[in-house]
């Protein structure tokens, strides 16, 4: 009898055992093949070619609502402008050589925006041309660099100009769309589809900015940018809810969600912005210095916070 006891408890302890191998061997073969880098690299890289961008926009925005590029009232800090007219076209220069007004970020090479002679800004639907040369910025406060060359197309949706804010008129709208050649720090290139719109509201001192998407590509829409990322892959970036950000706060987004998908490796990341240095929702009107990334791949996903 104890020799059969004995027999069947080495039987047990043998099954228990095989069960507890091939559950771990599992698990960390499962572990293994999650790969959030790439998620986390897209993130991080459009939110800061956003942030270029969006960084030279604001400068045409704000000369273009001036009514005239040789006015110095809204003149860019650490920045020469020119002008000539050929034929049927104003074309105004940007040279970038130093810090922005808020000293926030350092800027270099130009911006050109190009137009019609007789097009007037203000009037609903009128556009512009707006290419980046060598368009170069770098974040103060962590030394990120990005460098933009590329032309889009800017236009005056809902007429007016960001001068009149506060003073009879609630909001302007924007629509900016092209292609944009994008150089990180590595020094690895991509080029980047855009379609952008920019709501803005408040005062020309007090701004906000509601951005949304509009480009379509295949099965997704309410793109704002989609490319290939630093790893050769296919993306796809779509605002599920609108992105605000605050002149109050440099231009850090605020609130609103995107979404990246990377279809080709069922990988995909949602990014909820708003969040404080510890991790937790901005309140009673904080600026932000963090925001959230949701990831998925297949059947694994995490939580994590970035930096802005």
């Amino acid at each position: 009898m104890k020799t059969r006891n004995l027999i069947r408890l080495m039987a047990l302890l043998i099954v228990v055992i095989g069960f507890s191998v091939t559950g771990c061997k599992k698990d960390k073969t499962d572990n293994s093949s999650v790969d959030p880098t790439s998620l986390q690299q897209l993130a991080n890289d459009e939110n800061q070619v956003q942030n270029a961008s969006d960084e030279a926009m604001n400068d045409v925005n704000l000369l273009l609502s001036a009514g005239t590029l040789k006015s110095t009232e809204n003149l860019p800090c650490h920045a020469t402008i020119d002008s000539t007219i050929i034929n049927d076209t104003i074309t105004k220069r940007i040279t970038y050589n130093g810090l922005n007004c808020n000293g926030t970020r350092y800027r270099t090479g130009q911006v050109e925006i190009k137009k019609r002679v007789g097009t007037h800004w203000f009037q609903a639907g009128a556009t512009v041309t707006v290419k980046h040369i060598n368009f170069t910025i770098t974040k103060v406060s962590n030394q990120k660099t990005i460098t933009l060359n590329g032309t889009k197309t800017h236009q005056n949706v809902s007429g007016g100009v960001i001068a009149q804010l506060g003073n009879g008129v609630t909001s302007i709208v924007y629509r900016t769309w092209g292609l944009e050649t994008v150089t990180f720090s590595d020094t690895t290139t991509r080029a980047w589809n855009i379609a952008r719109q920019q709501t803005f509201t408040g005062t020309p001192t007090a701004l906000v900015m509601t951005l949304d998407g509009f480009g379509n590509a295949g099965q997704y829409s309410n793109l704002v940018v989609w490319g290939i990322n630093r790893k050769g892959e296919n993306f796809f970036t779509q605002i599920t809810q609108s992105v605000v950000l605050r002149q109050a706060c440099e231009w850090d987004p605020c609130s609103g969600i995107k979404i990246h998908q990377i279809p080709s490796d069922s990988k995909s990341a949602t990014l909820t912005f708003g969040y404080d240095r510890h991790d937790q929702p901005i309140t009673n009107g904080d600026c932000p210095a963090k925001y959230k990334v949701d990831w998925q791949k297949n059947n694994h996903s995490g939580t994590i916070y970035l930096w802005l």
